[in-house]
């Protein structure tokens, strides 16, 4: 079964519980997504819906990718899919995708997304894409064993594993959110 506005809505809300003094930055895609819409579609404008995964390895270091297309750090994710069941199933497809990491080594630390961020995305005429929003809701994982894979090359230049200073430093707040939660074996 596809991912439903309602699981979108539902995690933003749990996540607006949880950091209620982010309502404002994000009163327009809650208001989207009241409207309705395919929002698990890559071919819903203005605004469609993308995952992150927050790996944090051994409690000290977490995986980031080099984003081929934004040529910025960034934490694995992406578009959802229709195959895809739940949002955190999307975000473990994406970050196994990306960096060919074992997705059987990874574990929700945090069922509640990590961040939630409204972004705006400039057009890309060669792939029909008008300017639009991403909404992107993260989780955080995981892992004492897992190690970078096989990268997707077309998305990804490069994945390492980042000391958590120097992630927070490259990629924000959400690290140290992400680091904060505790693991759930299974």
């Amino acid at each position: 079964m596809a991912i439903s506005n309602a699981e979108i809505s539902n995690a933003l809300a749990e996540y607006l519980a949880r950091y209620p003094e982010e309502a404002a930055p994000l009163a327009e895609p809650v208001q989207r997504l009241r409207q309705g819409g395919a929002f698990t579609s890559r071919h819903t404008f203005p605004m469609h819906v993308t995952v992150g995964a927050l790996l944090v390895r051994s409690e000290t270091e977490v995986l980031l990718i080099e984003h081929r297309a934004y040529g910025l750090l960034l934490q694995p994710g992406g578009h959802v899919e229709p195959t895809d069941t739940t949002l955190v199933d999307a975000a473990v497809r994406e970050l196994s995708e990306e960096t060919g990491l074992d997705a059987a080594a990874v574990f929700l630390a945090d069922p509640v997304p990590a961040y939630v961020e409204y972004g705006r995305v400039p057009a890309r005429p060669e792939k029909g894409e008008p300017d639009h929003y991403h909404l992107d809701l993260g989780f955080a994982f995981s892992t004492d064993r897992a190690d970078v894979g096989q990268i997707q090359e077309a998305e990804v230049a490069a994945a390492a594993w980042y000391p958590l200073a120097d992630a927070e430093r490259l990629v924000g707040h959400r690290i140290a959110r992400a680091v904060s939660r505790p693991a759930h074996a299974g």
